[in-house]
């Protein structure tokens, strides 16, 4: 929720040149939100990642945006210990890569200074040692100086170079599912 509350922040001082140039988004790694879900026979698997800590700074005139979010890849559950053993293990190997992140470097779109508003966020999102450019659609509210933003997009996980959890009978889809629900406050660059 920060990340969302942080993005839409972030997208509504950049859509109003009257404000100030720069402001900073900080991020609420309580309110915020990581998600995945992931098909598989019999059923899907479903779990939680946290946020350490985001900030991003944006550039009203020129909608770039610099700073990250980062979420700690050792905190990943899923209500199964073995399941998260071997996926933190074999897969996200979270003891080599601990963080995934997202760094932000621009928007496309018009962002409403109050209600919601739709954007196209470009970027770098980091994990298991890789880098992968990102365009991640976004639906952005803004309520006084509280943001809220969500967005989702699939991560490729064996084509980004982890390995498929495929064992046996037990058969997984292609991709990972992450949904960011970010919760944050606007600030002025100090």
């Amino acid at each position: 929720m920060r990340f969302a509350r942080s993005l839409h922040v972030f997208l509504a001082l950049a859509a109003c040149p009257a404000l100030a140039q720069q402001v900073e988004l900080r991020l609420d790694p309580a309110q915020t939100r990581v998600e995945f879900s992931l098909g598989a026979t019999l059923h899907a698997v479903h779990g939680t990642f946290k946020l350490k800590h985001g900030t991003i700074q944006i550039d009203a005139g020129s909608r770039k945006a610099t700073g990250e979010f980062v979420i700690d890849a050792t905190s990943g559950e899923s209500g199964n210990g073995d399941r998260d053993r071997r996926m933190h293990k074999n897969v996200l190997e979270s003891g080599k890569y601990p963080e995934i992140t997202l760094k932000l470097d621009r928007f496309d779109g018009k962002v409403n200074l109050q209600g919601e508003s739709d954007v196209t966020l470009h970027g770098q999102f980091s994990i298991h040692g890789g880098q992968h450019e990102v365009k991640l659609p976004a639906k952005v509210r803004i309520d006084g100086q509280q943001l809220e933003a969500d967005t989702q997009f699939p991560v490729p996980y064996q084509e980004w170079g982890m390995k498929n959890p495929n064992a046996f009978i037990l058969r997984v889809d292609d991709s990972v599912r992450i949904q960011i629900h970010a919760v944050g406050r606007i600030a002025p660059v100090q």
